[in-house]
């Protein structure tokens, strides 16, 4: 009895005692820890001080956003993105003519008929000069009787439509260079290529209620044939960028370090045959080129057919996609407002975008509170960490909806994921740092929320691969692989610089980390 009351004391005694003489080391292992937590947390403390002196002066603010890491641009029009002056320089090497009345770009037949001027003439004429770039985005718009911001901003795509795509590179190299200028690091560009031979055989099938009948009457018919039309001017673009920033050599511009991929735009304003084909080429070009790494539908979301066939084009998204499950899909849902359609015209484009097309971005997404269920659908979203691409100038010049009625703030309350972006940039006259200017004004956002949405942004983005973080949105815990090391290093563990080369989604992480870092170091 004496003997094993003895040993059950020693025991306890023992592992005690030995606790205790490692507790200075355990202690000094946690201050040596938390020491260095703390130093790498100081410049980013810093930053947030010297964002929120900037917050007092709109200009001081504004430059202290252009030099922040903003990461990624995941909705972007590259028609839209580009400024009407490039458009009419474009117009003169074109030879194209100004239809002096609409103040659109028209072919010449052979020359510039009546009620029409060379394009050049705008180089010589400051009023016309102004009237294009009018005419070609918001400046100078005052809404009059008749005409909306909605009408004006759509209108202006058929204006300088009529330009050569033979320019593409060029717009590559204008978006990209904008992006790096502001620190960007990569963006989405949607894009429609050609697509002529599909809608050809598409008008000849007509439509077929059976969507694996219709589906494979397309490709029997030669829709693949369009995927070549994609790739080939994505390859002819894409070499007149390189070349004209020098990439791969000793004059290599800033814009080459943009990392620029595609989500096949689709059409979705005409007759449902011609609609599905066109969705299926765009699921067919994301399977074939890696380039492309999604879809989204374009064209107003009021519109007429886009009303009353939105739930099929739902359906049939969530059709293919079940066929081409690795394809990723964003789409325009919710850019919506009272008074735009009727009331009952906003009850649940993005719950049918999220549940029955299995959207996992949602561009815009404004008019979320007047679907039926808002809380319910939100909360979904959440679960399911479906992100809202926000585009704040645009939602106002077009659907009027801005500050505390923009739904920004109750998509946040709600922890679904939101990133700012710019939509149409040459037609918004605006940048991304603009954007977060207008958000931080608006909305009072701390430097935390800012950064916040930047990771937001890419950790949102279709590039293949695994998340450089642990758990989806939250950004206090890196994968395991990377677990122990300093996030952005410049040379990472051989164990995380694995994981890294297996993955383009967390290489762009990764890099977003490493311009945090030196940013932050600024201050």
């Amino acid at each position: 009895m004496t003997s094993a009351k003895v040993h059950g004391i020693r025991r306890p005694f023992r592992v005690g005692m030995a606790f205790f003489l490692l507790c200075p080391l355990f202690t000094a292992a946690q201050t040596d820890s938390a020491k260095a937590a703390a130093a790498q947390g100081a410049p980013e403390r810093r930053a947030a001080r010297a964002y929120e002196t900037a917050r007092a002066n709109p200009l001081d603010l504004e430059a202290f956003l252009a030099q922040m890491p903003k990461g990624a641009d995941l909705h972007y029009h590259l028609s839209g993105g580009i400024y009407a002056e490039t458009f009419i320089r474009d117009a003169v090497e074109d030879g194209l003519c100004v239809d002096l009345a609409s103040h659109a770009f028209v072919a010449p037949q052979p020359v510039c008929g009546a009620g029409q001027a060379a394009a050049e003439r705008a180089f010589h004429d400051q009023n016309l000069y102004d009237a294009l770039i009018n005419a070609f985005s918001m400046r100078s718009f005052v809404p009059s009787p008749g005409v909306s911001g909605h009408d004006h901003f759509f209108d202006t795509f058929g204006k300088f439509g009529g330009i050569s795509r033979r320019h593409a590179g060029e717009w590559l190299d204008e978006v990209a260079s904008r992006a790096a200028a502001q620190n960007e690091q990569y963006m989405e560009l949607m894009e429609t290529p050609g697509f002529g031979h599909t809608i050809q055989i598409a008008k000849q099938i007509g439509w077929m209620d059976d969507l694996g009948q219709l589906r494979d009457q397309l490709l029997a018919r030669g829709l693949r044939d369009d995927v070549a039309v994609a790739r080939d001017g994505r390859d002819e673009a894409e070499a007149s960028r390189r070349a004209r920033e020098h990439c791969g050599t000793r004059e290599e511009m800033p814009g080459c370090k943009v990392e620029i991929r595609y989500l096949y735009q689709v059409l979705r304003g005409f007759p449902k045959e011609q609609v599905f084909a066109q969705t299926l080429l765009g699921f067919e070009v994301a399977s074939a080129d890696p380039r492309f790494v999604g879809i989204n539908y374009v064209m107003p979301e009021d519109g007429t057919i886009s009303m009353a066939d939105y739930a099929l084009h739902m359906k049939i998204v969530g059709f293919l996609h079940g066929l081409y499950p690795k394809v990723h899909i964003s789409l325009h849902a919710g850019e919506l407002a009272p008074g735009l359609v009727p009331p009952e015209g906003l009850c649940c484009h993005i719950r049918l975008a999220v549940e029955e097309a299995h959207a996992e971005r949602i561009g815009h997404g404004v008019d979320v509170m007047h679907e039926d269920r808002p809380y319910e659908l939100l909360k979904e979203m959440a679960e399911k960490h479906v992100m809202v691409e926000i585009n704040l100038t645009s939602n106002d010049g077009i659907l009027g909806v801005a500050g505390k009625d923009h739904p920004l703030l109750i998509y946040r309350k709600f922890h679904v994921p939101v990133a700012l972006s710019t939509d149409d940039e040459g037609v918004s006259r605006i940048d991304m740092t603009h954007e977060y200017a207008r958000a931080a004004g608006t909305y009072a956002l701390s430097y935390a929320d800012l950064k916040q949405m930047v990771r937001t942004g890419l950790e949102h983005n279709f590039l293949p691969g695994a998340s450089l973080w642990r758990a989806p949105d939250t950004f206090t815990r890196a994968n395991a692989s990377c677990a122990a090391d300093i996030l952005g290093g410049s040379k990472p563990p051989a164990a995380c610089a694995a994981f890294l080369k297996s993955s383009e989604k967390a290489q762009q992480q990764w890099e977003l980390e490493h311009r945090f870092r030196e940013f932050e170091a600024g201050f």
